[in-house]
């Protein structure tokens, strides 16, 4: 067999889902005592740029040789790797993250646990491993990321953790992070059970100020009680983030979640607690940020989309038939019907998002739905065949959604 004679153990987060009695999604693998050369000469394919990873020929999991790493510059890109056969387990799992995530299992079903990763699953702590976690900033949103995968299980950062990531904030190390690994970070946050526990933990941190300003400057500005329980707009964003979770949101409706409310931030003092015009101040903010983050266009279409229009639809049905018809326009429902079921459901989750509100009912997505469907039904065919042309056809089809809406208003 091709992993005959290899001493090979599982390691990672197989390890640790199993101890937890969680599924499995991906196995990894590390072999100690290994050459590059003996790797590919059984048939593994090399896949690893810095050090040597490689592809099982039949399962494609990934293997990788036991190594070491010793920083030599900022950042998490400036390190030097050491894999040789003469590296031994432990070393490699020192090296690793989290004490959890810091474990590995022999073929015979042996736990090799150095660092107390097991004590840590039980006690439900996110504990670094050693104080070598400092050296790599994207350790800090690894930590934020596993905080939001594992919080319904009861698991929190330890404090000498938090602690800790609060040291390398302060000594700048978030500032060598590049756009692109903030953003794959937090996106996978996003999608976990508990996004709201990665937000927090940034920002307990201090790194969301540095790395998400717009949003973290959200806590501690004050909404109207009557409308919003919960007061502190922060709160409130987190608030709509695990709604979205409980709606099992897609990726472009909870990221929306996250920067709808961005213009509640810059809110003159003397306005407050109100926010009018909020909507219009937050659209720049939550350009600013995508471009920032390289946030993919899917992802900041549906982002902008309910920064504007969030308010109308809570409203949509004491709306002016021509702002309702704006607002369907201005998401580009006409061309991308697709669009209105994300943007219903940030619309939702921000509705729900409300100390106390959370099971209230959304009836405007039902309306919205049926709206659309019908002004859409309308067809420029028989304005041609009436004899109209050009602008003018436009017009009428305007004039027949306006009525559309209008009736479907009266109707209710």
């Amino acid at each position: 067999m091709t992993t005959d004679g290899l001493e090979i153990y599982e390691v990672g987060g197989a390890v640790r889902d199993r101890l937890l009695g969680r599924p499995v999604q991906e196995h990894d693998w590390v072999v100690v005592g290994a050459t590059p050369e003996a790797m590919t000469a059984r048939g593994f394919r090399p896949v690893g740029r810095e050090f040597p990873v490689f592809l099982h020929p039949e399962t494609d999991e990934e293997y990788a040789l036991a190594r070491t790493e010793r920083k030599t510059g900022p950042g998490y890109h400036g390190f030097t790797f050491h894999a040789s056969p003469d590296v031994e387990l432990e070393a490699d799992l020192a090296r690793r993250d989290l004490t959890v995530n810091a474990m590995a299992q022999a073929p015979d079903g042996t736990l090799i646990d150095p660092f107390h990763g097991r004590d840590d699953l039980n006690a439900r702590q996110l504990r670094h491993v050693s104080t070598a976690f400092r050296e790599d900033p994207v350790r800090i949103l690894r930590l934020a990321r596993f905080a939001a995968r594992l919080a319904p299980l009861g698991f929190e950062v330890a404090a000498e953790t938090m602690e800790l990531c609060r040291e390398m904030v302060a000594s700048g190390e978030v500032e060598a992070l590049v756009p692109e690994r903030v953003w794959q970070e937090t996106a996978k946050a996003l999608m976990a059970p508990a996004p709201a526990a990665f937000i927090r933990v940034l920002r307990d941190c201090g790194a969301l100020a540095r790395l998400m300003p717009e949003v973290d400057c959200l806590f501690g500005i004050p909404q109207p009680p009557r409308h919003h329980p919960e007061i502190d707009t922060g709160e409130h964003i987190l608030l709509v983030l695990q709604q979205c979770a409980r709606l099992e949101a897609d990726l472009p409706t909870r990221f929306s979640a996250l920067v709808h409310d961005l213009g509640k931030g810059i809110t003159p003092a003397d306005h407050l607690p109100g926010h009018r015009g909020h909507e219009a101040r937050g659209v720049p903010l939550v350009e600013a940020l995508c471009e920032r983050l390289r946030v993919p266009a899917q992802c900041r279409d549906l982002a902008l989309g309910v920064t504007r229009h969030h308010l109308n639809c809570h409203r949509v049905r004491d709306l002016d038939p021509a702002d309702i018809l704006v607002m369907l326009e201005g998401l580009d429902l006409f061309r991308r019907p697709s669009r209105m079921d994300g943007f219903l459901l940030a619309c939702e989750a921000d509705y729900r998002g409300r100390l106390g509100l959370e099971d209230r009912p959304y009836p405007q997505a039902d309306w919205m739905r049926s709206t659309l469907a019908q002004c859409r039904q309308i067809d420029a065919s028989r304005f041609v065949a009436a004899g109209l042309k050009g602008a003018a056809i436009g017009d009428a089809i305007r004039d027949a959604r306006l009525a559309v809406i209008s009736d479907n208003q009266a109707s209710d």
